[in-house]
Formats: C-alpha cells, sequence, structure tokens
C-alpha cells in the first residue's frame, strides 16, 4: 500500500499523468538510446501545445531525468571568453568601436580577447556586464 501524502493528483490530471507514466516509466536514464526515446517523448508533449497539470507534472519529471544524464555523460564546456564576447557584440549589434567607447577597455585589449590570445579580467567582466546588461556569472565561467 502506498503511504499517504498530501501530493496526490486529482482525476483528470492524475490520469494524464498514471497514463504517461506507463508508456514511458520514470526512471534515471541509463544509456544513449534511453536518452534519445525519453527525448522523443518530451518532443510529442512539448509539440501538443497546452498541457494539463499532470502532463505538465510529468513533462518537468522527465525533464529532470533527462538533464541528470546530461550532465553526466554529455557535459558542455563553457564557451571561450573570445567566443562569448563575439556572441555579445553580434547579440548587441555593437562593433569593437562602440564597446571601447561605453566601456573604457582599451582597443587592444578587446582586440586580443577576440582572437583568444587574453582572458577576461575581473575589472573587464564587470565593464563587460553593464555594458551588455548580463549578470557577472555569464561573463565569469572561465575564472
Amino acid at each position: 500500500m502506498a503511504p499517504a501524502t498530501k501530493y496526490r493528483l486529482k482525476r483528470p490530471q492524475g490520469d494524464s499523468y498514471l497514463a504517461l507514466v506507463r508508456a514511458f516509466p520514470l526512471a534515471s536514464i541509463r544509456s544513449d538510446a534511453h536518452l534519445r526515446a525519453a527525448q522523443g517523448v518530451m518532443d510529442l508533449l512539448l509539440a501538443k501545445g497546452k498541457l494539463d497539470s499532470g502532463e505538465t507534472l510529468y513533462l518537468d519529471a522527465l525533464s529532470d531525468l533527462t538533464a541528470a544524464y546530461e550532465d553526466e555523460h554529455h557535459a558542455i564546456e563553457p564557451a571561450s571568453d573570445a567566443d562569448m564576447l563575439k556572441h555579445l557584440l553580434e547579440a548587441k549589434g555593437a562593433n569593437q568601436t562602440e564597446l571601447h567607447r561605453a566601456t573604457g577597455i582599451p582597443k587592444s585589449t578587446i582586440s586580443e580577447v577576440l582572437a583568444g590570445k587574453k582572458p577576461f579580467s575581473r575589472q573587464m567582466i564587470r565593464k563587460l556586464a553593464a555594458y551588455f546588461q548580463v549578470d557577472v556569472t555569464v561573463l565569469a565561467g572561465n575564472l
């Protein structure tokens, strides 16, 4: 007998959740093939559009299981400082000269970072974060 809990699903939300669990049980992802199958289930749910609360609960749980597997087996290295700066400049539609004028960072330093010859300094991170309006942690991944 299952223990009593306040986290019980009521009908019809519980019905959709249980139907999904029966079709594709929630369990730790153990292989890349299992990962692909889980991603297929998530794609079908996302393509559905509006989900009821049971479907949403199931999708959240399956997403957590796939994320845990991917973090362990397919970790993505942080972007290099050069790649990050290129992306931010492109996203803002800015160039090196505009960045220099707005932040006071020397043009030569910006060029060296973009060429991959120089990493961000802590002072540079603060200025770039303010200019691009991002949290400093976005730029400090390689410190």
